[in-house]
């Protein structure tokens, strides 16, 4: 769950909002991460890396700290070694090198359901829910290194042996890491809204997101998403409905007064106020899986309504 922008002071403008020229692959080489020998790890041929175009495409994150101080640092510099999942790099530090590919059952030493939360924040939902469920593996991924310092804090405080943390984007996590049908459940709590209409286009979940979270499930498998943001879950709802690779488990259902999006609408606090009735549906109702955070805690205070979303792998 990472931090809602409407709760932080507005971040600049960032070099993820244009494309990035091409450079000569020796410039590529240079600017890459270093191994421990100060060597610059391999770059794959014909990889955006190598052209110098990473992050051509707007990111649905914008990095607001990265350092580490008391326990934070000390948990990292303790316990990151064991549950700090160890990327090869592409060409930033949250990038995943292409042809690395992670192994659960090499990882956790044992073959069990993993699930894999996009976005985990601080860690509550992850390490509670692995807490809950010690037949099953987790894997936490989160750009910000304080909030895998503290997911690790909770890791250990917890004596947990089934979560892994790891930093990285995404996108590439989908897309290439993980492998095709290894995941049972990805999830994805509270991303950001990006809910001013020049920010919508850096909003993780979209068209080009569904097919990399299809990749990762095996058939059955359950894609589950929350937000406070009424036009960030219309978006969510379109987005698993328009694709051929999943099932709304709740079609149809929480219609008319028992939806949240008419009792968003009634409210006015995060869209235009109206009293027309979302006669539509499909909305799931609160995953009792999720742990009841602070995130979402100050969501309800400030009086937002929280969507839940449910699709099934075909």
């Amino acid at each position: 769950m990472s931090e809602n922008p409407a709760s932080a002071p507005e971040s600049p403008a960032t070099p993820a909002d244009t494309a990035v020229p091409a450079e000569p692959q020796a410039a590529a080489e240079q600017r890459a991460p270093r191994t421990e020998d100060g060597s610059a790890r391999p770059i794959t041929p014909g990889s955006q890396a190598a052209e110098g175009t990473y992050r051509a495409q707007p990111v649905s994150f914008v990095r607001r700290g990265t350092r580490l101080q008391g326990r934070r640092q000390k948990a990292w510099e303790d316990h990151s070694d064991a549950l700090a999942v160890d990327v090869p790099r592409h060409i930033a530090d949250t990038s995943v090198h292409p042809e690395y590919e992670f192994n659960a059952e090499e990882e956790f030493g044992r073959t069990a359901p993993l699930v894999v939360e996009i976005g985990s924040g601080l860690g509550e939902a992850v390490v509670n829910a692995a807490k809950a469920n010690p037949d099953k593996d987790f894997l936490a991924v989160e750009v910000y290194t304080p909030g895998l310092a503290q997911t690790i804090q909770k890791i250990v405080a917890n004596e947990l042996t089934n979560v892994r943390v790891v930093q990285a984007n995404a996108p590439e996590v989908l897309s290439t890491m993980l492998p095709a049908g290894s995941v049972s459940q990805v999830w994805v709590f509270f991303p950001d809204p990006w809910h001013k209409t020049k920010h919508n286009k850096r909003r993780m979940v979209k068209d080009t997101f569904a097919p990399l979270v299809a990749r990762v499930l095996a058939p059955g498998g359950t894609w589950r998403l929350a937000t406070d943001w009424s036009t960030y879950a219309e978006q969510m709802l379109e987005v698993g409905t328009a694709s051929a690779e999943f099932s709304n488990l709740h079609t149809g259902e929480r219609t008319g007064a028992d939806s949240p999006l008419t009792q968003a609408r009634l409210s006015g606090v995060d869209c235009e106020q109206s009293d027309e009735p979302d006669t539509a549906g499909g909305w799931a109702p609160r995953f009792d899986g999720r742990i009841l955070t602070s995130f979402e805690n100050k969501a309800h205070k400030a009086g937002r309504v929280i969507f839940d979303l449910a699709f099934r792998r075909n």
